[in-house]
């Protein structure tokens, strides 16, 4: 009975997670859909001149509007983790053999201890998730499909078509992210996939936070 217990919180985070696999930079979610994230520079709106804002906003309502799928824009937004940082400080004032240059680092890393304890240094990354979903038939007209082809000798048959279907969603869903890093490149925003490596830190700290934020 304690072994069950035990599971129990294990089984139910992999209930929230909807991620079947990622692979080639591709997401691939349980329900059969696919996902892309890219990762978007950002601009300091509020320096921009009104005409070069206007422009701005004008030029990003004709991006969405040219568009025919949905996107879905995100931002992550943590307390930035220094400790590492301090630490590589207090090294240095260690190594240092001179009193003057010693005395000035242990101040610059005491004002930076104080400076984090009054305001929370914050690390802001910009997302824009890309679809594609595709149309799916019934998964009980799916099994069925594929206990008749497999009696009929056609199971072969059918994971390649399934293979084939795949790319072409894969081909239909690297059509969007074209489309999407074409018209954000045109306002000037930088905008590049994550790979595989990159996703998954980047799931690995929605869901666990504390990682990468400052501990108290």
């Amino acid at each position: 009975m304690a072994n069950i217990q035990q599971n129990q919180p294990s089984l139910a985070t992999q209930q929230f997670v909807n991620i079947e696999s990622i692979k080639d930079g591709v997401i691939k979610l349980k329900s059969g859909a696919y996902r892309k994230i890219l990762i978007v520079s950002g601009i300091n709106f509020d320096l921009k001149s009104a005409e070069e804002q206007e422009m701005i906003t004008f030029a990003f309502q004709g991006f969405l509007n040219s568009l025919d799928f949905t996107l879905q824009f995100f931002i992550h937004s943590r307390k930035l983790n220094i400790e590492n940082y301090l630490k590589k400080v207090e090294d240095r004032e260690t190594q240092e053999t001179n009193e003057l240059l010693k005395n000035q680092i242990f101040e610059y890393k005491e004002f930076i201890k104080s400076f984090v304890a009054q305001n929370a240094i914050m690390s802001k990354n910009f997302f824009v998730i890309v679809p594609f979903d595709p149309i799916r038939i019934s998964e009980t007209g799916g099994k069925l499909k594929n206990k008749l082809l497999g009696a009929l000798g056609f199971g072969q048959a059918e994971t390649t078509t399934q293979q084939q279907t795949e790319r072409e969603y894969l081909e239909q869903l690297d059509q969007r992210v074209n489309e999407v890093i074409d018209g954000l490149n045109q306002m000037g925003l930088r905008t590049v996939p994550l790979n595989d490596d990159e996703l998954s830190e980047l799931f690995f700290n929605l869901y666990n936070p504390s990682t990468i934020e400052k501990k108290a």
